[in-house]
């Protein structure tokens, strides 16, 4: 069966209006011109596709179907002139991205090292938010893409799992739980703790994880980033709670142990999420190549035991 964008054309007319002679009149056909090429259309296809009475046109099952692919069709059409276009004049544009404090600290520095040269006319608005937060903000679109982690509605997006890992805790080498290989957040609530600053995004979460127990967390010394947590659990100061990957990066000469934490909620799937990934722009859906070109080396590298 060969497909006409024409007939893809009349049809929808047709459908839209729900009347042959207004949908004839918006393909430029006369009404005898545009029946002739819906029966010729069924014939071909050997199915129905509109039924005709006095008061207009009435869609059958497969001329649903038919409508909703043609405008699936023609949907790509214009994504297909519109990167065209975008790559004739020099990519340009601005792109809306939310994550939480994981995706902004480490997944996405080096992925704008490698994005931002092979498209110097995009600008990357790039915000720290909750990943409840973040995916609500896409569905309003009030953002273009989201990378969140963690159990969040994520209903009326499309959504990709680019990366999976875990929160573990790290302690100094002379702590006490440092001889353990694994343990629960609960035991770790009666200890000393080096956080981020009130408002960061993880730091929120945990915080909610604790008072989900009726505790609080004892936060001993609060610092502005994951590097300077690290720094501080390396010389001894207190424990804490940091995503794994930034551990494969950081703790590449064995300076503090590590305990992988039990809790099911500490095990966590990155997600990339969208409205709709193929109606997004060129340098959109390229992003989120390097995004996901970015974790499957990640991935690989963490399975086989090399630090980024």
């Amino acid at each position: 069966m060969r497909y006409d964008l024409h007939d893809f054309r009349v049809f929808s007319n047709i459908a839209e209006e729900k009347n042959l002679t207004r949908g004839a009149a918006r393909s430029y056909l006369s009404v005898p011109a545009a029946s002739q090429r819906i029966k010729h259309l069924e014939e071909a296809l050997g199915l129905k596709l509109l039924l005709r009475s006095p008061q207009g046109v009435e869609l059958t099952e497969a001329g649903k179907v038919y409508l909703e692919h043609a405008r699936k069709i023609f949907a790509q059409i214009e994504l297909l002139n519109s990167d065209l276009q975008l790559l004739g004049s020099g990519v340009s544009g601005r792109l809306k991205v939310l994550a939480n404090t994981t995706g902004i600290t480490e997944f996405l520095p080096p992925v704008l090292h490698d994005y931002l040269p092979k498209f110097p006319r995009v600008k990357i608005d790039l915000r720290e938010r909750l990943s409840e937060e973040a995916a609500r903000a896409v569905l309003d679109g009030a953002a273009d893409l989201c990378l969140i982690s963690g159990n969040v509605p994520t209903e009326g997006l499309e959504c990709r799992v680019f990366l999976t890992s875990r929160l573990v805790v790290v302690t100094p080498p002379a702590h006490p739980l440092g001889a353990r290989s694994s343990l629960h957040f609960a035991d770790i609530l009666d200890e000393e703790l080096v956080s981020l600053l009130d408002g960061a995004v993880t730091q929120e979460f945990l915080r909610q994880q604790a008072l989900r127990l009726h505790r609080e967390l004892k936060v001993r010394v609060q610092v502005a980033g994951f590097e300077a947590i690290f720094r501080m659990v390396e010389a001894g100061v207190a424990i804490a709670v940091v995503p794994e990957v930034l551990v494969q990066r950081m703790n590449e000469r064995g300076t503090v142990n590590v305990c992988q934490l039990e809790d099911e909620w500490a095990y966590r799937e990155y997600q990339l999420c969208a409205r709709n990934f193929s109606a997004l722009p060129l340098y959109a859906r390229e992003f989120i190549e390097t995004v996901e070109r970015h974790a499957r080396t990640l991935q690989r590298d963490r399975a086989t035991g090399s630090n980024l």
